[in-house]
């Protein structure tokens, strides 16, 4: 069951964004927007380079070889662009949940509603097909931005996980979590869908 899902291709898309399985068909594309300190300011990485962009590239194909988790390539639907990359991780197909996360975007495509477009597909693909019980996202305690962009997807805060990861530079980082469950999801697919004029 595991195997299948991790094998299987799944485009997610509606009228604002696509979203395809991250593989080396898009890598000059991500290549083109990567290079910004802000996109890996909260993260593990450090991509300044060639070499660190193309060991991040290796790692995230790897995650999904591994069933660790489904990694997608962002498409702007507006330009046919690239616009960056998200993923489902910490998948737990027993109790019926899954994070959404590892989501970045170049900086032309910040502030269009791509984000939003691309977690709602997103979330309706896990509550509607997978048919899980619950969405949970975690955010740096500092990264203000995500953190609005999460509470105005419809999401319930949760809690503050102190010192949950270390960065790229081996500091211990505060994660705040964020969920929506199943129960809320009509209510919170109605309001979105409205918003982003997907009737």
């Amino acid at each position: 069951m595991y195997n299948d899902f991790f094998n299987t291709p799944i485009v997610l898309e509606n009228a604002r964004v696509q979203l395809i399985p991250f593989s080396e068909s898009s890598k000059e594309g991500l290549r083109s927007i990567i290079f910004d300190e802000e996109i890996t300011q909260f993260t593990k990485n450090h991509i300044k380079s060639e070499a660190d962009f193309n060991q991040y590239f290796d790692k995230v194909l790897v995650s999904k070889q591994l069933n660790q988790s489904y990694p997608f390539i962002v498409i702007d639907k507006h330009t046919g662009e690239v616009a960056g990359s998200t993923r489902y991780g910490n998948i737990g197909f027993e109790n019926k949940r899954l994070e959404i996360g590892w989501t970045w975007y170049g900086r032309s495509f910040r502030g269009t509603g791509i984000n939003k477009a691309c977690k709602f597909e997103l979330l309706k693909y896990a509550f509607e097909v997978m048919k899980f019980k619950r969405v949970q996202f975690s955010v740096d305690a500092e990264n203000i931005r995500s953190q609005k962009a999460v509470l105005n997807l419809g999401a319930k805060q949760e809690g503050l996980f102190r010192s949950n990861y270390l960065d790229a530079d081996g500091q211990s980082r505060d994660d705040i979590y964020y969920s929506i469950i199943a129960a809320e999801w009509d209510g919170i697919k109605g309001a979105l869908s409205w918003e982003l004029d997907l009737f």
